[in-house]
């Protein structure tokens, strides 16, 4: 006699269905109810940066669209890794999300050896929300016109050159650092306490080059305080369509913007995920928020919960052999 036709194993086997099935309804429920309380955002640096302005833009679009109360909690210390390992233990029930960027999900695993998250295995993907491009910009005194020309010129003068950035570990220091490995150029990183006190020096001819976000940098361009040589995105900037891509100018492949994405606890019911990409992608797709972010020197990236993860996944990749070479250290 089968196995099956055992009173015992057919009763179990009904059981073990009757409890999956009720598993998924009671799966399917929460999903549809989701959310009927308030949303915890975590923005893992302190107020009024990009990170922290992207969250309460996608947060408004929330309360907008499911009448629900979103709340940006900003968490901030050791370059993000406070805030977004908080919500890595966090209850994996939608209700706790985190607004990681280039920094938290990709960098800091090789920049902080004793790193308390996985971006990986602790997080489950929710939606890639927007990318900002980098621009490379010299100072006018600086005797090169093209991005070929500064590299001719590092190597020439090899230490002579300095580059700034906001500080040790940076996305200004990883990009130049990730610039001068792929070209092969000689530049002397000079890092200061934030985006603002660099600009500022290289403004006075204090260090001559800087590849760093371009909301900082669009208006002493245009003013022609500063020269821009090349954009790290794969395509050149609506704002400065005469500025060519690091690719265009000669060195194919080159991609290093700083990128915003949010996530969730590993866990996340996929239901509820799926919830939150589609409306997240809504919002990105809205004029206003479109207007949003090109204030901000951004670009909407909307796609699937999937694809943002892979991305994560190749950033990691992307950056690791970046920050041993260039011997990159937090502060």
């Amino acid at each position: 006699m089968p196995l099956l036709q055992t009173p015992s194993l057919r009763l179990a086997a009904l059981t073990g269905l009757l409890l999956a099935l009720g598993a998924g309804a009671q799966a399917q429920t929460s999903a549809a109810a989701y959310p009927n309380k308030p949303i915890r955002l975590v923005v893992p640096f302190t107020p009024g940066g990009s990170t922290d302005i992207l969250a309460r833009a996608i947060g408004q679009e929330f309360g907008k669209a499911w009448g629900q109360s979103v709340v940006i909690d900003n968490v901030a210390g050791a370059g993000g890794s406070i805030g977004a390992d908080k919500v890595a233990k966090a209850p994996a029930d939608g209700y706790t999300l985190l607004m990681g960027h280039i920094g938290t999900l990709a960098v800091n695993p090789s920049l902080y050896p004793k790193l308390p998250y996985n971006p990986v295995t602790d997080f489950a993907p929710v939606a890639w929300v927007a990318r900002v491009p980098n621009v490379l910009v010299v100072h006018p005194g600086v005797p090169a016109k093209t991005t070929q020309e500064l590299v001719a010129l590092g190597k020439s003068r090899p230490g002579q050159l300095n580059y700034g950035s906001g500080g040790n570990g940076s996305a200004a220091n990883l990009a130049t650092e990730y610039f001068k490995m792929q070209t092969g150029t000689s530049l002397l990183h000079i890092p200061y306490r934030g985006t603002v006190p660099a600009t500022t020096d290289l403004l006075g001819g204090q260090i001559q080059v800087l590849f760093t976000g371009a909301p900082a940098l669009l208006g002493h361009i245009k003013s022609g305080q500063l020269r821009a040589l090349a954009v790290s995105s794969p395509q050149r900037l609506e704002a400065l369509p005469d500025v060519p891509t690091v690719a265009e100018a000669g060195y194919p492949g080159f991609e290093a913007d700083q990128w915003y994405g949010v996530v969730a606890p590993a866990g996340t019911p996929p239901e509820i995920v799926r919830k939150l990409n589609a409306q997240i992608n809504l919002a990105l797709a809205s004029a206003e928020m479109k207007a949003r972010l090109s204030s901000e020197g951004a670009t909407a990236t909307p796609t699937t919960p999937e694809a943002f993860g892979q991305h994560i996944v190749r950033e990691l990749a992307r950056w690791k052999p970046v920050i041993s070479s260039g011997r990159v250290k937090a502060d």
